[in-house]
């Protein structure tokens, strides 16, 4: 497996399917948090490995929250690059700012939180040491001009 230069932000590229579109002829909006799941399922299986190793293993991740902020349409049959940043790694949770792109187009962008937990329990649990060190090297600057909080 290549080991990626520290800073450096994982992208998974996919094509926008017909079924994808509303009346408008754009993206219907709730598909682009079903981009960046697939998008983290892929930075997930690049960093760690399959994802279903990580229930087996003793922990999960589940969305705690997540805003996306619209700019402009994707359209049918264009090539969507989702851009995944980590910007935060902390003791229980990690912070992703998803970037939604069409070539030089910014076409959303957002902030998703995830909690880490144990799948038994249901509780918080740390983030393990190794899923941390693997996350490390896609760690990068925050966007505090986006979609991020305020202060």
């Amino acid at each position: 497996m290549r080991m990626p230069a520290m800073g450096e932000i994982f992208t998974h590229r996919l094509r926008v399917r017909y079924s994808e579109c509303d009346q408008q002829g754009v993206v219907f909006n709730a598909h682009y948090l079903s981009f960046y799941d697939v998008a983290l399922t892929e930075l997930w299986r690049a960093a760690i490995g399959p994802y279903t190793d990580a229930v087996e293993t003793g922990y999960d991740l589940v969305v705690a929250e997540a805003r996306i902020r619209f700019r402009e349409g994707a359209r049918f049959d264009e090539l969507l690059d989702v851009r995944m940043p980590v910007v935060k790694l902390g003791v229980t949770s990690m912070i992703v700012q998803p970037e939604f792109r069409v070539d030089d187009r910014l076409i959303a962008d957002g902030e998703v939180r995830h909690v880490f937990i144990d799948p038994a329990a249901k509780g918080k649990k740390e983030i393990p040491p190794d899923v941390r060190l693997a996350l490390e090297p896609y760690l990068a600057e925050p966007d505090l001009g986006g979609a991020g909080p305020a202060g």
